[in-house]
């Protein structure tokens, strides 16, 4: 095997950047729904769900989430392709933060914290309807800002 196919085999290509922004919409409506229905049996399993959803994420990349598979085989195959490919890291270090963020909030709930569940999916909201409406993706940032102060 060459050194280029070597190349092209270790690091994968870029993911189309809309995937995650739709997946970040999904969420965000999820989430919307998880803070109507406040810390109820149905608030909490929706909040569960959530949770697996980054877990997902977290493992598989933002792509390989049920978000992404609806991206995949409903949205996409209606567009042109993507300007250019983004790095799929960036998203994938998200998906934990949103992890990391929706898992405290509902350990916190099932312990019986009141503010818990509200605080966590309000804040994993914000980052969502940030990522799904102006592309900014919080945790993409922060993996860049924490890149920035690994590589010095």
């Amino acid at each position: 095997m060459s050194a280029a196919a070597s190349a092209a085999t270790a690091r994968p290509a870029g993911i189309d950047p809309r995937g995650p922004r739709f997946g970040a919409a999904l969420t965000a409506v999820l989430l919307v729904v998880v803070l109507l229905l406040g810390a109820s049996t149905a608030g909490l399993l929706l909040l569960g769900v959530v949770v697996a959803s980054f877990a997902v994420g977290a493992a598989r990349g933002a792509q390989g989430t049920w978000q992404g598979a609806l991206y995949k085989g409903l949205v996409r195959p209606r567009l042109a392709a993507p300007a250019e490919l983004e790095d799929a890291a960036p998203p994938r270090f998200a998906q934990v933060v949103g992890l990391v963020i929706t898992g405290a909030g509902l350990a916190l709930a099932l312990l019986g914290v009141p503010w818990a569940l509200e605080v966590a999916a309000g804040a994993a909201l914000v980052a969502a309807f940030l990522n799904a409406v102006v592309g900014l993706c919080l945790g993409c940032e922060l993996y860049l800002a924490v890149t920035r102060l690994r590589n010095r």
